[in-house]
C-alpha cells in the first residue's frame, strides 16, 4: 500500500500565528482537510505546473506543482512577540505524520523559500538517496522545486522529522512523526498525545554562531557570584577553570537569556494543553526536537512508565522523570486518575528555563508549575580530573547499579582494538571484581589532542547508570540507560568483529568541535564501514559538554549490560568524560551522516560521513 502523508491531529498543534501578515502558503490543514487540499491545489497546478528559478517565486504570482508538504517562511507570534520562522504547512512544529508499518511513504516537498531546504526522517531506516542529508547523498531541494520523497515503512514507533539545511530546524522546521505498527502493541493506553519539546530563539541563528565564535560565554548568565556562590568560589574559579579556559556553569551554549523553551509550538505563557478522562491510561510521545537544549520532563503526581525509547518498544520501567538528550523520542504511560490537572514540567539541563503544558480533563484548566532548581556545576570529576575526582556520585533512585569508579588511574592491558587513525589507543585501569566491562574506567593515552581540543581528561569511563548532570541528588527516581532493556533479543547476536574509537572533541574558546581533534572541514576521507560487519563504535567525549550522537541509516545497540537484550537507539548522550560503546549490524549500503545532534556543534565541525562498502572480511593484525 502506498500511502501520502496526513495532517496534525493534536489539540491545538499550531502557535499563534500573527493575523498582522497572512500565511502566504495557507496549509495549516486538519488531518481530515490536508488530503482533499492536497487533491484540489493538485488539480488546478496540473494545468499550470512549473519549477521556478531561485528567486522567481517573490517576483511573480505562480501556480505550485502538487505537494504534501511546503515549506516557506512564517510570521507568528510566541508568548506574545512577533517573529519569522521557517514551516512545514503553515505550523511550528509541522504537521504530525501519520503511516502504517509495512506502506511505502510518498511525501511531495515543495520549497517556496528563496534558499536550497532537505527533510531528514529522522531514525528512519531508509535508501541513503531518501535520508535528506545534502552533500551526503542527496542534492538538497533549490528554491522553487518539489521533491518527491519515497520509501518503505519497515519500523514503528515514534520519530520526527527536521531540516538538515543551515539553521531552519532551529528556525521552526520540524514535526513529529508516528509510525503504527503492523501487529498489536504489547502494551494498552486509552488516549495519545504528541508533546514535541523545542527552544526558539528571537535572534537569527547565524548571530548566535558568529557570538559563540567570538565570545563563547556571551550566553552564559549563570556563572558563580559573589552574592550566591561567595569569594572563595570565585577564587577557586579563577584559578582552576580559568586556567583549562572553561567555566563550571558551561552547561549549554545557548541557555534561557536566549531561547524562549517551547511545548508544541506554545511557549511557557502559552499552557498547551491534553486532555484525558480520569482513569485514562494517557500515552505521551515524548520528542526533543530541541537545537540546543536537553530537557528534564516530570510530571509532578504522576509516574511516568517509559515502554519505547526511540521508537522500539523496551521491557516497562517506571520512574518519575526523564532527561531526553536532543533528538531522542520517548514513550511513557500516565494514568491521571483525579479529576485535576498536571504540569507536564520540561526543565532545561542548566535550569535556565522551561518548558511547560498541562494534562486535563478540561480544556481552560492548569496546575501549579515547580520552581526551578539550582542550576549545577560542573566538576572535576566531571572532567575526568584523576587527581580530584574521587567517587562517583550515587544514581538517583533509578534502579541502576553505582559503579563508583570515577577518575581512577592505572595501567593495564588495552581496552580496544582500535582501528588504524580513528583515536589514540587507551589503556585500562585496574578494576575491581564486579565492574561491569561498560563502566571500566580507561587512563586517557598521551596524544597531541591539538588545536581542535583544549584538553582531554586524565579518565574517561562508563556513566551509563548515572543520570547526569543536576539529578544526581534527586529524592525520586530518574531513568539511566542502564534500565533499558530491548523487549525482545536482537536479531543480530555475534560479537563484534572490530572496534571504531571516536574521541568528541571541542576548544570552547575558539568554538572548534570535531572528531579527533579535526572538524570535518578538516577530515579526511569518510570513515569506512564493511557492509556485513558487525561492528562497535566507542565514543570517547574529551570535552566538558554533554553530546547527543546520531548515526544516519543502521541501528546503534547501546552496550549498557543487557546482553541480548542491548535496546536499539538512534541518538544516544554522551557525558563529559563518558566513553560510551554501540554495536552496529553495517546492513546498509552508502554514505550516512553521524554527528553531533546539538545544531551549532554540527555546524562547528562535530560530523562525519561513513560510507559502507565492501564485503566484510576479517580484521587484520595493522587495523587493530
Amino acid at each position: 500500500m502506498t500511502r501520502t502523508a496526513p495532517g496534525n491531529t493534536d489539540p491545538e498543534p499550531r502557535p499563534d500565528v500573527d493575523s498582522s501578515e497572512p500565511d502566504r502558503n495557507e496549509s495549516g490543514l486538519t488531518r481530515r482537510q490536508f488530503v482533499a487540499a492536497s487533491v484540489s491545489v493538485g488539480a488546478s497546478a496540473a494545468l499550470a505546473g512549473c519549477r521556478l528559478a531561485p528567486g522567481d517565486a517573490a517576483k511573480r504570482k505562480v501556480v505550485w506543482e502538487p505537494a504534501d508538504l511546503i515549506v516557506d517562511q512564517l510570521k507568528l507570534r510566541v508568548d506574545g512577540r512577533s517573529t519569522n520562522a521557517v514551516a512545514v504547512n503553515g505550523t511550528v512544529p509541522g504537521p504530525i505524520l501519520r503511516f502504517r508499518e509495512g506502506e511505502e511513504a510518498v511525501l511531495r516537498v515543495q520549497n517556496r523559500l528563496d534558499v536550497d531546504t532537505s527533510i531528514h526522517w529522522h531514525g528512519l531506516i531508509l535508501p541513503p538517496e531518501m535520508d535528506g542529508v545534502p552533500g551526503v547523498s542527496f542534492r538538497g531541494i533549490a528554491p522553487g522545486e518539489t521533491f518527491t520523497y519515497r520509501f518503505p515503512i519497515a519500523q514503528s514507533g515514534t520519530y520526527w522529522y527536521h531540516s538538515h539545511s543551515g539553521f531552519q530546524e532551529q528556525s521552526g522546521m520540524f514535526g513529529a512523526l508516528v509510525i503504527d505498527p503492523a501487529e498489536p502493541e504489547p502494551f494498552a493506553f486509552d488516549a495519545e498525545h504528541v508533546v514535541i519539546l523545542s527552544d526558539w530563539t528571537f535572534i537569527d541563528p547565524m548571530r548566535i554562531l558568529a557570538r559563540l565564535k567570538k565570545s563563547p560565554g556571551y550566553d552564559n548568565f549563570q556563572k558563580p557570584t559573589i552574592a550566591e556562590d561567595g569569594l572563595a568560589a570565585i577564587i577557586a574559579n579563577r584559578l582552576t577553570w580559568g586556567a583549562m579556559r572553561m567555566d563550571p556553569t558551561d552547561i549549554a551554549d545557548v541557555t534561557g537569556a536566549t531561547y524562549t523553551y517551547l511545548m508544541n509550538g506554545k511557549g511557557p505563557q502559552s499552557n498547551w494543553t491534553g486532555l484525558f478522562a480520569p482513569g485514562q491510561r494517557v500515552r505521551l510521545r515524548l520528542v526533543n526536537a530541541g537545537a540546543g537544549t536537553y530537557f528534564d520532563v516530570r510530571i509532578p503526581g504522576l509516574e511516568m512508565t517509559v515502554v519505547q525509547v526511540d521508537g522500539q518498544s523496551v521491557e516497562p520501567v517506571t520512574v518519575d522523570e526523564i532527561r531526553v538528550a536532543i533528538a531522542e523520542t520517548y514513550d511513557v504511560i500516565v494514568r491521571p486518575k483525579a479529576d485535576r490537572a498536571y504540569t507536564i514540567f520540561a526543565e532545561a539541563m542548566d535550569r535556565s528555563g522551561y518548558a511547560r503544558g498541562t494534562l486535563a480533563p478540561r480544556a481552560g484548566m492548569s496546575a501549579d508549575v515547580p520552581a526551578r532548581r539550582p542550576r549545577p556545576l560542573l566538576t572535576m570529576r566531571h572532567m575526568g580530573m584523576a587527581a580530584m575526582s574521587g567517587m562517583a556520585p550515587q544514581s538517583a533512585k533509578s534502579g541502576g547499579g553505582h559503579t563508583g569508579m570515577a577518575g581512577m588511574a592505572g595501567t593495564g592491558d588495552t581496552n580496544m582494538r582500535g582501528t588504524k587513525g580513528m583515536g589514540e589507543m587507551q589503556k585500562s585501569a585496574d578494576v575491581p571484581a564486579g565492574v561491569p566491562p561498560w563502566a571500566r574506567p580507561v587512563q586517557h593515552g598521551p596524544d597531541d589532542h591539538g588545536p581542535g581540543n583544549t584538553r582531554i581528561p586524565d579518565v574517561t569511563r562508563g556513566q551509563l547508570d548515572e543520570p547526569g548532570i543536576g539529578l544526581e541528588d534527586a529524592e525520586h527516581r530518574v531513568l539511566v540507560y542502564t534500565d533499558l532493556r530491548r523487549l525482545v533479543p536482537g536479531e543480530d547476536q555475534r560479537e563484534p568483529e572490530r572496534e571504531i574509537e571516536l574521541h568528541l572533541t571541542g576548544n570552547m574558546d575558539r568554538y572548534i568541535w570535531g572528531f579527533d581533534g579535526k572538524k570535518y572541514s578538516e577530515a579526511a576521507e569518510p570513515i569506512p564501514f564493511r557492509e556485513g560487519e558487525r561492528l562497535r563504535l566507542t565514543f570517547v567525549n574529551d570535552t566538558m559538554m554533554n553530546h547527543p550522537m546520531h548515526l544516519h541509516g543502521m541501528w546503534m545497540e547501546l552496550v549498557n549490560g543487557a546482553g541480548k537484550h542491548k535496546p536499539r537507539k538512534h541518538t544516544f548522550n554522551v557525558k563529559p568524560a563518558e566513553r560510551v560503546s554501540v554495536d552496529i549490524t553495517v546492513d546498509a549500503p552508502g554514505r550516512w551522516a553521524m554527528h553531533c545532534h546539538i545544531l551549532y556543534h554540527m555546524d562547528a565541525g562535530m560530523f562525519r560521513v561513513v560510507e559502507v562498502g565492501g564485503a566484510a572480511r576479517g580484521t587484520t593484525e595493522d587495523e587493530r
